[in-house]
């Protein structure tokens, strides 16, 4: 076959098929011409997931006759000046938009600049275009789409179903209004509950208050705000405390120079910041800008311009690495608000269905009472009232509170050693120890629970790296050398990475085949379970070696380390033993959470215990 050239019409429904996949994707075109177009209140409407109609209206700048006819050809746009393709600084730039979605569509596009007598209106169908003509309207621009792939019916075999459709370009919206926090900006279905985000002032609190809208009063309320500059490159923000992440990254949004991005440079370096913190199958929660010289940066590389190319990669992932640590150090042992919020939910009574209250009815008549457990409220009275035992007020310990102090300790022995001003301090004084795991302590205004070994856990943790950053990690000889015995060639793959272990303070040979010899440890751990932490390596040695660098992977080993190392579950602290945890948590960094990401201490405030008990 002759090599010949396309007609006009199929080229354009090619470039279509690049930059329009979904409804979504006019959706987003639309809006970032608004943007562009300096408009500070859009509105969308979509019906039907976008298949039957796109409507995108603004208050920009607006266009004339003459440019609504330009606006419509392919590679025409007033967003590129004297062919400075890496000067850019708007959201678009390539003149594709209106042409490809004219393609594949019933486009039509009205609009009035500022000034103007009257608006005029230009439509194209399937790529053919008419002559402007006059209309009503005020200033700014409506773009309106219908029929969306109605001249390419094989791409409607694709879409998904309404709500897909629709949520996809909500989520659109979404990201698109977290980065321009003070435009208006309204979305509505038919079939989708709407939103409608007020436009903010551009503050640290008018961001804060947009990604409150986005992104929910629970990030609000546990984001740490970002604020760093390295080398002219601006990275702000909000990120969340570890103790509130998610199952997965689809709340961790990123922006360069305002504009949304999946990049994998940029998600694995929030990774990268949060791995002391979160278990691999945990992600934080972030929202991040970059604001770079556009010079530095390469937003042509794919026809959505969702992705981006860095200049300076190195210089981008250790700006965010080391900010998010640094500010995440800033938060001391702070844990979230959520934590206390669960462990509230699942002290609340339970309601039996049969016999409930009556929701909405106005009236109180048969109901069931809140039953805590197995008993109610009467059957709870009727224990009060009866009499109690000879001798009850001697020696009565609640069943799982541990022995302190002694042989015969009881919980009052804690509230005796306790110094009453130690409940001023933020994880105040230590009052019991429960399940021998669990310590209790009393605040001015509340009760803090803590789990003693998550706890000292991360407390070993950040020894470990302070001796690590400073002067190399103390270690402790053992008198006799601890053999392991390892399952095939795990023995091999751990003297592998011998050298790694030794600068983390494990010091071993190889005794044998399949084996290894523990010679020293690091002494904040000597007496811990040697042997579970060597099988414990050596299963995780292979996933570090293929998905970390040297630092990570040495983080890693510490980390594990640590929790062969901390105080376990199941043993009796002393009240002075338990004193002392709570004012090392006060006083170390990230103490809020574990290294696996769970909270190592919830906090209740006396308000919401009265609630539970129905005095408030």
């Amino acid at each position: 076959m002759r090599i010949r050239r396309l007609p006009e019409n199929l080229i354009n429904r090619i470039a279509a098929g690049e930059v329009v996949e979904r409804p979504s994707s006019v959706v987003k075109e639309l809006v970032e011409n608004a943007i562009d177009a300096g408009a500070h209140d859009i509105e969308i409407v979509v019906e039907s997931g976008g298949r039957v109609m796109v409507r995108v209206s603004d208050d920009g700048c607006g266009m004339s006759a003459d440019e609504l006819e330009v606006a419509v050809e392919r590679h025409a746009t007033s967003k590129l000046s004297d062919e400075a393709l890496m000067d850019i600084r708007t959201l678009g730039f390539r003149g594709e938009a209106l042409p490809s979605i004219g393609a594949v569509s019933r486009l039509t596009v009205a609009s009035r600049p500022e000034g103007a007598e009257t608006g005029f209106e230009i439509r194209v169908e399937g790529g053919d275009v008419t002559r402007p003509k006059p209309c009503a309207m005020a200033r700014g621009t409506r773009v309106e789409v219908r029929d969306l792939f109605y001249a390419t019916p094989a791409r409607l075999k694709f879409l998904k179903s309404e709500r897909s459709e629709t949520m996809a370009a909500q989520d659109t919206v979404k990201r698109l209004a977290m980065a321009h926090a003070d435009v208006r900006i309204a979305f509505s279905s038919g079939s989708a509950r709407g939103l409608d985000y007020a436009a903010n002032p551009q503050t640290v609190e008018g961001r804060r208050a947009r990604l409150a809208d986005v992104m929910g009063r629970e990030f609000a309320e546990n984001a740490l705000e970002i604020d760093a500059e390295r080398d002219g490159v601006r990275l702000s923000g909000f990120a969340a405390l570890p103790t509130l992440n998610r199952v997965n990254s689809q709340m961790q949004f990123l922006f360069v120079n305002g504009r949304p991005v999946r990049d994998k440079l940029l998600y694995g370096a929030v990774r990268g910041a949060y791995m002391d913190f979160l278990a691999r199958d945990r992600h934080a929660l972030v929202a991040l800008f970059i604001q770079i010289d556009p010079q530095q940066v390469d937003v042509n590389v794919h026809p959505t311009k969702a992705e981006v190319r860095f200049r300076d990669p190195g210089l981008i992932r250790g700006l965010i690495v080391g900010a998010l640590k640094r500010t995440l150090e800033g938060a001391g042992h702070r844990a979230s608000t959520t934590v206390s919020d669960a462990a509230l939910d699942a002290l609340r009574p339970t309601i039996s269905g049969s016999r409930a209250w009556m929701h909405g009815s106005g009236t109180r008549g048969a109901y069931d009472k809140p039953r805590y457990g197995s008993t109610g409220f009467a059957e709870t009275a009727a224990m009060f009232n009866a009499p109690l035992p000879e001798n009850s007020g001697q020696g009565l310990q609640a069943p799982g509170f541990a022995e302190l102090g002694g042989e015969s300790a009881d919980a009052s022995a804690a509230l005796e050693e306790a110094p009453e001003e130690l409940t001023i301090r933020p994880l105040g004084a230590a009052r019991a120890q429960l399940h021998e795991n669990y310590i209790v302590a009393q605040t001015v205004d509340g009760v803090v629970i803590v789990d003693q070994h998550a706890a000292h856990e991360r407390l070993v943790y950040e020894g470990l790296k302070q001796q690590l950053d400073e002067a190399g990690i103390a270690r402790q000889p053992l008198l006799v050398p601890e053999i392991v015995e390892l399952e095939g060639d795990d023995a091999a793959r751990l003297l592998d990475h011998a050298h790694e272990l030794a600068k983390s303070g494990l010091m071993l040979d190889s005794f044998g085949e399949g084996a290894v010899a523990v010679r020293e440890v690091p002494a904040l751990i000597a007496g811990g379970d040697i042997a579970g932490l060597v099988r414990d390596l050596a299963a995780e040695v292979t996933e570090m070696e293929q998905a970390l660098g040297l630092k990570e992977r040495l983080d890693h080993v510490l980390a594990t380390v640590a929790c062969h190392g901390s105080v376990r579950s199941g043993r009796r602290l002393k009240p002075d033993e338990m004193n002392a945890l709570l004012r090392q948590m006060e006083e170390t960094p990230h103490s809020g959470q574990c290294n696996h990401g769970r909270p190592t201490y919830v906090e209740l405030k006396l308000n919401d215990i009265e609630k539970l008990f129905g005095r408030r």
